[in-house]
Parts: structure tokens; C-alpha cells; sequence
């Protein structure tokens, strides 16, 4: 039976060595079957939470030009502020507002990789507008840092793998992302809003996990089951909501499941859905060689048979949702498939930085569709020959 609801842990039970069991059993539950969950008690007080979305919703007030002198199109870094209905997801326009941070670094070398472009430093709002936006976000991603490392370790002794088995895929400075989100309702976006209520389009996250911080009492993410049914994963105070990425499925060898999710942009007259998701980083430098020579190590039989019995259970349903954590004619490295994703989302400032990049992959989408169209066409000629034999 595919899962009805997002299941909820409590991170403290498994720092006690008496509860710690129960806690990874509830979490292989939740990996293997969900890809999704909440967690409790990460050991960020609710005040500080508060002071977290406070600082966030507050950038989405400060004037228009502020906002537009830390344009992400303004760096290669894809890091700043990007305008509502600047980002492409799954093909179609997002109907989102938002700015990009990421735990900070010194500008590349000359002689460094394109993709170290990647790693940089911020563009921060003026600080006489936001005095505490930096020191709050510069903080909170430190923390989520440190939780995800953590959590990540728990995953691993949840699908019988040593506590370190994927450190060997972090950099000692490794680069942590995160966004700040406005989603408008649908009432205030005018002839786009009734083109569709798309706020991000079906997709999966692409690395090791996420985790997000719902920072208002707008219901709007879903996540799809293996049945194809999208279940609401509404908020819940004093939780994250954790997706497990797309890069510990493929390490995993299938075990921990990426889960298609969505937003919905909300209904006309419900105002704005605030978001702040925090997602994990692995190095850029890892080759996919090494990952699929290399690893974290073999998963236990026995958990692989678990995962066995839940697609068998469910008709072993597949989406055909991209996956961005493969290797490719144009990527030896997730730091260059990185790069080529964000390029593919964020075209204005590809067209600027990236131009190669960006042409290749406009190339390789009209070949796509172009096979689409012919694959259609022959179907609808092979439908007629069967109409005109009856």
C-alpha cells in the first residue's frame, strides 16, 4: 500500500541510546517507502525559527531596486535574488519570487574549474535595510549544516551502513545551499496566474537531502506516491520537512527513494506562502567514476530486500520526472552537472555567463522534442492504419 500520509520523527530519540533503535526503524520505514518526512526537535529553538522566517519574509519588503542590485544575473554564481516567474522547472514557468544564499567562499582562481564559479560569496541585501538578515542566515545555515551531516550518518546506520559511509562525499568547507521563498496567490499574479498555479513544478531534489523550513499556514507542497496520487505535506510547527535527494538514491543503489514533489501556488485571496528550504551539499569534485566505482560501500542484502518487497507491493512504478544525478556526454564531475542544472533553470543568467552551456541544452531540448513529436506522429499514423483495417 503506497503511503497516505508524510510520517514525523523526533531527532532526539536518537540521541539517546535507548530510543535510537525505534528512531532508525521509523527512518528506514520512511526512506525506503516515502523519500519524505518531518523531523522534530533538530535542537534549533522555536525563537530562533521565529527570527529565521521573521528576516525572510522581511526581504520580500524592502524596495523593488534594492532587490534587483543583488540580482542573481549580476554573478556566475547563481547566487541572489531572482524575480518572480524567473525559474523554469520541468519545462514550465515557476510562479515564484526568491533569493538564493549558500554557505560562503572566496571568489575561483583563474585556473580553477568552470563549476568552482558555484562557490562564492553572496550577495547580501543592504544592511542598513536588513541590519540582522546576514548574521540570522549566516548562523541558521551553519547549524543546518552541522544537523544535515548528522542526519545524514543516521541514515546510514538506518540502512546498515557505518555512520561515516558518505563523508568521503563532503569537502571540509563544504558549500551548503539555501532559498528564501514567496509564492503570491494566484489572485495577484493577473493573466499569468490563470495560465496555472504552478509555484514549482514537478521535480525531484538533486543531492543528499533537504530540508524545509514552511514559514507560513499555506498548505501548497505535495509529494506523489507510487500510485501517482499527490499527498498534501502540510505544515507542522516546530518541523522541517526533509526530502531525501535524488544523489542517495543513486548511492544507495536504489534502496532510499527520491520522491516527486510539487508547490501549488496558493488560491486568490489567501496571500503570499513563505518557504525557506536548506539544502545539503556534496563536493563538485566527485567524479561519477567514483561514484559508481567508489561508493559508500554495499548496502545489506537484507535492506535491499525490504525495498524489493515495497515496489513489488506497489506495481514498482516509475515517474518520468528527469534525473539530474547521472552522468552524461557533458558531465564528469557533479560540479559541472550542477552547473549545466542550474544553467537549464536559470536561463537569464545563463545567456549572460554561461552561453555555451545554455545553446547546448536549448539544442538538445529541441531534439528531444523533436523525437516527441515524430514518436506522436507515428503513433497517430499507426492508430490510423488501425482504424482504416477494422
Amino acid at each position: 500500500m503506497s503511503f497516505t500520509s508524510i510520517p514525523i520523527l523526533d531527532l532526539s530519540l536518537a540521541k539517546d541510546p535507548a530510543t535510537k533503535p525505534k528512531f532508525l526503524e521509523e527512518l528506514r520505514h520512511a526512506l525506503l517507502e516515502v523519500g519524505f518526512l518531518y523531523l522534530k526537535n533538530v535542537g534549533i529553538s522555536d525563537e530562533f525559527f521565529q527570527q529565521v522566517i521573521k528576516e525572510g519574509k522581511a526581504f520580500f519588503d524592502i524596495p523593488e531596486e534594492e532587490k534587483l542590485k543583488i540580482e542573481m544575473k549580476n554573478a556566475p554564481s547563481f547566487l541572489g535574488y531572482s524575480r518572480l516567474s524567473a525559474e523554469i522547472t520541468a519545462g514550465a514557468i515557476d510562479h515564484r519570487e526568491q533569493i538564493d544564499l549558500s554557505t560562503e567562499h572566496p571568489l575561483p582562481g583563474p585556473n580553477d574549474p568552470r563549476h568552482y564559479n558555484l562557490r562564492a560569496p553572496n550577495q547580501w541585501p543592504s544592511p542598513e535595510l536588513l541590519p540582522n538578515f546576514r548574521p540570522v542566515f549566516t548562523e541558521y545555515m551553519k547549524r543546518m549544516g552541522e544537523i544535515s551531516i548528522y542526519f545524514t550518518s543516521l541514515i546510514a546506520e538506518a540502512i546498515g551502513l557505518p555512520p561515516d559511509a558518505f563523508n568521503k562525499f563532503f569537502d571540509k568547507d563544504q558549500q551548503h545551499k539555501l532559498k528564501i521563498v514567496k509564492y503570491p496567490d494566484v489572485g495577484t499574479l493577473g493573466a499569468a496566474g490563470k495560465q496555472g498555479n504552478q509555484g514549482v513544478g514537478p521535480h525531484k531534489d538533486s543531492m543528499l537531502s533537504s530540508y524545509l523550513l514552511q514559514a507560513s499556514h499555506h498548505k501548497g507542497l505535495q509529494v506523489q506516491n507510487m500510485k501517482g496520487e499527490w499527498i498534501d505535506c502540510p505544515p507542522i510547527d516546530g518541523t522541517l520537512v526533509v526530502a531525501i535527494g535524488q544523489g542517495l538514491e543513486a548511492l544507495t543503489q536504489g534502496v532510499c527513494v527520491s520522491t516527486t514533489h510539487r508547490v501549488l501556488s496558493p488560491p486568490a485571496g489567501e496571500g503570499a506562502r513563505f518557504s525557506i528550504p536548506f539544502f545539503q551539499g556534496v563536493s563538485g569534485d566527485v567524479t561519477f567514476d567514483d561514484l559508481e566505482n567508489v561508493g559508500i560501500g554495499q548496502v545489506p542484502e537484507h535492506i535491499k530486500e525490504l525495498r524489493r518487497k515495497v515496489l513489488a507491493e506497489n506495481g514498482g512504478r516509475l515517474d518520468d520526472v528527469e534525473f539530474t544525478f547521472r552522468s552524461g556526454g557533458h558531465a564528469k564531475t557533479l560540479g559541472e552537472a550542477i552547473l549545466r542544472n542550474r544553467v537549464k533553470s536559470h536561463q537569464d543568467v545563463g545567456e549572460r555567463w554561461y552561453p555555451d552551456i545554455l545553446a547546448s541544452i536549448r539544442e538538445e531540448q529541441a531534439k528531444a522534442k523533436q523525437q516527441e513529436q515524430q514518436k506522436n506522429q507515428g503513433v497517430m499514423v499507426a492508430q490510423g492504419v488501425a482504424v482504416e483495417a477494422h
